[in-house]
């Protein structure tokens, strides 16, 4: 059940570090912990959910200089938030041929984390500033920024409320209007509270979420937290021995038919594809 934050937002987000192991993104030791906390063989030998493997449908060229952080797919075009100090850009992307036909590179302050559309605006997270910024989805001319306690990662909107997430086990929810939290889940299986979320997106009453570091993503009832099933994107990655820590997985949007559109930061593609059930024995 989604609760509302009826004590101080710091309070609460210095709660959930301590209940969820919450840790710097690029400290290894601690990434490697919160991995191993949903690791792969946890999740194919686990029951009490349903596991999904992938067969690709599309794939489209992707700027293997592009640190994706955030992707959605609207209004017939893709709009890519990338990382990085002094390499952080927001994109327009063609999703019929890959080509970029707008990009605007951000501050070189900030490390650009995940982004939405919401109406007419794009929504951008950073991930260690503390501060959001809104640009026209049109022209990207920036319109206003604001503030939240902890570090951004990634972040989607259902049409009501921007959900984001901050490395914690913890999907916040914030008003599209003023961007202050109004509430937040503990996202959790049989055995407890998954970690290490991180880029988002929202698809038919569901939050789809990476982990950050693996090839796994989590399809989440954003209403009780609860894990609905896990998808296994192991193989996916079309050049292993080159693409390692820490150009991993990351970047989930869907297109109009619902199906899941992947990438990872720097992979030289952008791809399309169905789920496909893992039977068991």
């Amino acid at each position: 059940m989604s609760r509302t934050s009826l004590i101080p937002i710091t309070v609460i987000f210095l709660l959930l570090v301590a209940a969820t192991g919450f840790a710097d993104k690029y400290d290894e030791a601690s990434s490697k912990k919160s991995y191993d906390q949903v690791s792969r063989d946890y999740v194919l030998k686990q029951t009490t959910v349903p596991v999904y493997t992938f067969q690709v449908v599309k794939k489209i060229p992707h700027d293997t200089e592009s640190y994706t952080e955030g992707l959605i797919l609207t209004g017939g075009f893709l709009y890519e938030g990338t990382g990085l100090y002094g390499k952080s850009h927001i994109q327009k992307i063609d999703p019929k041929n890959g080509a970029v036909v707008k990009k605007m590179e951000t501050s070189p302050l900030h490390f650009g984390e995940g982004l939405t559309v919401f109406g007419n605006e794009i929504i951008q997270l950073t991930y260690k500033s503390n501060t959001g910024f809104t640009y026209d989805k049109d022209t990207f001319e920036k319109k206003s920024s604001f503030h939240y306690p902890s570090q951004g990662w990634g972040l989607t909107q259902d049409g009501k409320r921007l959900i984001m997430s901050n490395g914690s086990a913890a999907l916040l929810f914030l008003d599209p209007k003023d961007k202050k939290q109004t509430g937040y889940v503990i996202v959790h299986d049989d055995r407890g509270p998954i970690g290490w979320l991180n880029e988002l997106e929202y698809v038919d009453g569901r939050v789809y979420a990476n982990i950050w570091q693996s090839d796994l993503i989590a399809r989440i009832d954003p209403e009780s937290g609860k894990v609905t099933g896990w998808i296994d994107l192991t193989g996916l990655n079309p050049e292993p021995e080159k693409l390692k820590y820490p150009y991993v997985l990351n970047g989930i949007t869907s297109d109009k038919d619902g199906k899941l559109v992947v990438t990872g930061k720097c992979w030289p593609y952008i791809y399309t594809i169905d789920l496909v059930s893992v039977q068991r024995p």
